[in-house]
């Protein structure tokens, strides 16, 4: 009985942690891996380095293609997407 009472502290800081920082840092995580996975033509995209452009072409795996101004297209890493600022209707047929 009395270790358990030596452990009980140590629980309830790591069950307060659980709680308040990794519960919530899971949800982000899944959500943004959600985000990426939803990706499509069309898009317009912020990167993880400031990066606003249009998605010209979703590649195979893991990249991206965006086109930060008329004719000057990037690759990206499809994980290092910040934020999706306008969705595109995805297409019929």
């Amino acid at each position: 009985m009395e270790a358990l009472a030596q452990f009980l502290p140590l629980i309830l800081i790591f069950a307060i942690m659980w709680f308040l920082l990794i519960r919530p840092q899971q949800k982000k995580m899944k959500e943004h891996r959600a985000m990426v996975d939803a990706v499509r033509k069309g898009d317009k995209v912020i990167t993880q380095g400031g990066l606003i452009g249009k998605v010209t072409k979703v590649k195979e795996g893991d990249e991206i293609e965006v086109e930060l101004a008329e004719n000057i297209r990037v690759r990206v890493v499809k994980s290092t997407l910040a934020q999706v600022l306008s969705k595109t209707e995805p297409a019929e047929g």
